[in-house]
């Protein structure tokens, strides 16, 4: 694990809010079992909880708390682990014990396996998922590089991991993985 990895679990175990590089722009996130954690990001980003919120994972296996999977098919379950790692966003029927600072106004919850090789060290070395929520105020363009971050979010953020954004032009696509409705190009 490198330091700068190791210092970023440290302030996420200490519920603070970080900044990253994702596939395509720098992304917030926070411990999404902290509610206090996940309240600090909206504010920051002056976002309503009642949007709800995006989890962003190494591997299936660290979402699956989170998701009732119960209702879907073999093949809307591998119509997304098919897309993973990768810039593809699912939404997926939330557990009832899922919080309703991750949902929202929901009864699903967006998620998604990263490729993008920091995000996997990051979640590989936090031991699970994080809130991803692109690095930007509501209304503002998204963050694509530190530089970016400090300008709009500064002080408000505890730690801004250097990284790099992968090649990917726009945030990731999203979709409903019972319908494979699209609800967000990529």
């Amino acid at each position: 694990m490198t330091q700068n990895i190791q210092q970023a679990c440290q302030i996420l175990h200490s519920g603070g809010v970080i900044a990253y590089a994702t596939e395509a722009v720098f992304g917030l996130g926070c411990d999404p079992d902290n509610e206090a954690a996940v309240h600090k990001l909206l504010q920051i980003k002056q976002r309503p909880v009642e949007k709800g919120l995006i989890l962003i994972a190494a591997e299936w296996q660290q979402l699956t708390p989170y998701l009732d999977i119960s209702t879907l098919s073999h093949e809307q379950l591998q119509r997304a682990l098919d897309s993973w790692p990768g810039p593809y966003t699912w939404v997926f029927p939330a557990k009832i014990t899922t919080p309703k600072w991750l949902t929202g106004r929901f009864s699903s919850l967006a998620v998604r396996v990263s490729a993008h090789p920091q995000v996997q060290e990051l979640c590989q070395s936090y031991g699970k998922p994080l809130v991803s929520t692109s690095a930007n105020l509501t209304s503002f363009p998204a963050c694509r590089t530190e530089h970016e971050v400090r300008l709009q979010l500064g002080e408000q953020i505890d730690y801004i991991l250097p990284g790099e954004v992968g090649v990917n032009p726009n945030p990731s696509e999203i979709r409903d993985v019972m319908t494979n409705q699209l609800l967000r190009a990529g």
